[in-house]
């Protein structure tokens, strides 16, 4: 797969917690073994099926935006 987006992170997915029509899909892009950052997606249950994604998978986290904001406290 080729895609345009310079943001794309591999990871190993923690947990798929499927709704009403969209599913929360958390990717572990750390260590795997010992936990590290997470980052969820919202997809729907289609896409889930589609891409056959289940717990201890392997993927690709892509970001693409136009603005990435920071904050502090």
């Amino acid at each position: 797969m080729r895609i345009s987006a310079r943001n794309q992170i591999e990871g190993t997915i923690t947990e798929v917690k499927k709704g009403a029509t969209t599913a929360h899909v958390v990717v572990n892009i750390g260590d795997a073994d010992v936990g590290g950052p997470l980052i969820t997606s919202s997809i729907t249950n289609e896409s889930v099926d589609r891409l056959g994604l289940e717990v201890g998978g392997s993927v690709y986290v892509v970001l693409k935006a136009s603005d990435v904001m920071i904050g502090v406290d």
